[in-house]
């Protein structure tokens, strides 16, 4: 019986508690003209997350998404969304919970940010923008290596600096 709540504390949980808009803004900085032009954009879109612990085993993760379609050079519109969650994470490892802040936790905020752009997109009176799914997991990935061949060649400078100094 005491091992079985044992085995109960130990397992893993996730729970969202609440998905909401932190932050927005839709610009048109060359409106009315720019509807005057040929639509053609080059649409950029730049993202990025953060997490805060906001109690034991509560965490609030930011997804930020700015999308940026120009006409020429020319901007169109500017949109900035902060989506955001409150989740209860429990039971994981270190790794595991920088994972699922890093990744799953913006893989579920993702679907709500993009279809705030694109009602914001739509409410501008341009056409429909619809964002590519994005691949967070890879992103995470790309992050930790970054991260970890930093770490390495800031060793490798403290130790050259040891070597200097000796």
């Amino acid at each position: 019986m005491a091992e079985a709540a044992t085995n109960e504390q130990q397992a893993p949980q996730f729970n969202i508690q609440r998905v909401f808009t932190k932050d927005l803004s839709f610009e048109t900085p060359n409106s009315p003209a720019i509807f005057q032009k040929e639509w053609n954009p080059e649409v950029k879109l730049d993202l990025d997350t953060k997490s805060n612990k906001l109690a034991d085993d509560v965490y609030e993760v930011i997804l930020s998404l700015t999308v940026t379609a120009k006409v020429g050079e020319e901007t169109a519109f500017l949109c900035e969304v902060q989506q955001a969650g409150i989740f209860s994470i429990a039971g994981l490892t270190e790794p595991q919970l920088a994972h699922s802040l890093g990744a799953y936790c913006p893989n579920i905020l993702f679907p709500y940010a993009r279809e705030t752009v694109g009602s914001l997109v739509g409410r501008g009176t341009f056409p429909q923008l619809n964002l590519a799914p994005v691949n967070f997991d890879a992103l995470f990935a790309q992050y930790v290596q970054k991260r970890q061949e930093e770490a390495q060649a800031a060793g490798q400078v403290e130790e050259k600096a040891e070597e200097t100094s000796a």
